[in-house]
């Protein structure tokens, strides 16, 4: 930082900045606000503004305030030279002491600060490696580079040995978190580095598997044993993919099974309510109703069966309902009420089977009465009427009221209709 104020100053006294040069004299090191005043006040054409100057200076490392200056540091050479000043030593020797701290907290089983600790040691070393494949491809200038001492062979080997080993341990690392696809990279770095590195294919088969991708468990565990065909581990993994295939094998023919059933029970149903002309109609807004559905019954699979509908019983007049689970096409209204009149709410005894009448919207949005007696299926196969989103809906209303609230329904359709218009 001296010697580059320094050099401004020089290069200030020769463009006239004579204050900043007499700073200089004697080895002293100017202020660099007054750098900066005595830029500012050099002859127009001459100088640049303080705001230019100091967006300049920005723009090496060492002036630098705010990370965001910073840009991305792994790309950015002079940022990683910056950041390995933070440590005494090489950056072997620094991230060797990284490992043996990870591994301090490993055997203590605190794999989370053992992973932060690996990870600092990886940045390290594969700033160092990503500082040299830029130092390879970057053209020679005129005047060529100090050799780094970091760059000798044996430092470079020792440095690849040791990350290749940190990507291992925090693969480790990764395994006991259950942080799988971490896992899975971390191993790939290593075998980049090393591709007969056998606690990697480990660790990576053991992430594989635990995330059901049997077949690159499969690959994975295939070239360890490859290399160590007596590693216990390795081989009790091979045993754990073959169990593992094997239950997912079962459930796929499970679940195929239950889709073929599923699929069959739906075209017998399909094919039942054609038979019967039954007309149906699905506006994609089917209401959650459980297990209720339309359904073959007392067998899903037997064609024979009789159809069976979920239906509600809605009392307009009362803002009130009820929910039949299952209205089989062989039942009469009469049937239902039987059980559901009279209600808790009818304190004036209007409702009962005598007393209501009974109707249902028409496909073409008027309304058909329905007869207390009369089967379901009848009614369902006059053509006139149809089941939407797999559920029925009955009106009820007192006989007394039924005049006037059937007018009251026609009167509403028509004003809605006409607002459609």
């Amino acid at each position: 930082m001296d010697q580059l104020a320094k050099d401004l100053a020089s290069s200030l006294s020769l463009s006239g900045g004579s204050e900043a040069a007499a700073a200089t004299q004697d080895g002293a090191v100017p202020d660099p606000g007054d750098l900066i005043s005595a830029i500012a006040s050099m002859p127009p054409g001459r100088a640049m503004t303080v705001d230019e100057t100091v967006a300049e200076m920005k723009l090496h490392p060492m002036f630098m305030t705010d990370m965001a200056d910073f840009g991305d540091g792994e790309d950015n050479p002079e940022i990683q030279a910056l950041q390995a000043l933070a440590y005494d030593g090489t950056p072997l020797e620094n991230a060797t002491n990284f490992k043996e701290q990870g591994n301090e907290c490993f055997r203590r089983k605190k794999w989370a600060d053992a992973k932060e600790f690996y990870s600092k040691g990886i940045s390290l070393l594969a700033a160092e490696e990503k500082r040299r494949a830029t130092a390879s491809t970057t053209a020679t200038t005129a005047r060529p580079a100090s050799p780094d001492p970091n760059d000798a062979p044996e430092e470079i080997q020792g440095q690849l040995a040791l990350l290749e080993q940190l990507y291992g341990n925090r693969a480790a690392c990764h395994l006991e978190l259950r942080n799988f696809r971490s896992c899975t990279l971390d191993c790939a770095s290593a075998l980049r580095l090393n591709p007969r590195n056998v606690k990697a294919l480990y660790r990576s088969a053991k992430a594989l598997l635990a995330l059901d991708k049997i077949a690159e468990a499969d690959d994975a565990c295939a070239h360890g044993l490859a290399i160590d065909a007596s590693n216990t581990a390795l081989n009790a993994v091979a045993q754990s993919i073959i169990t593992r295939a094997s239950q997912l094998d079962a459930k796929r023919k499970t679940d195929t099974a239950r889709e073929t059933l599923a699929r069959k029970r739906e075209i017998l149903l399909i094919t039942a309510l054609r038979a019967r002309g039954i007309r149906t109609r699905s506006t994609g807004q089917t209401p959650e109703m459980e297990d209720a559905k339309i359904q073959l019954t007392p067998d899903q699979d037997d064609p024979t069966s009789s159809l069976s509908f979920p239906t509600l019983l809605l009392y307009p007049l009362q803002h009130d309902m009820d929910f039949i689970k299952g209205f089989n096409e062989t039942q009469t209204l009469e049937n239902h009420f039987a059980y559901v009149f009279p209600t808790p709410w009818d304190r004036e005894g209007l409702y009962s089977t005598a007393g209501v009448e009974c109707y249902m919207e028409t496909a073409a949005g008027g309304l058909v009465k329905v007869g207390k007696k009369v089967p379901l299926l009848k009614v369902l196969s006059s053509s006139t009427v149809e089941v939407v989103d797999d559920l029925l809906k009955i009106f009820v209303v007192p006989r007394s009221k039924a005049e006037a609230w059937v007018k009251d329904f026609k009167e509403k359709k028509a004003a809605v209709a006409g607002k459609g218009k």
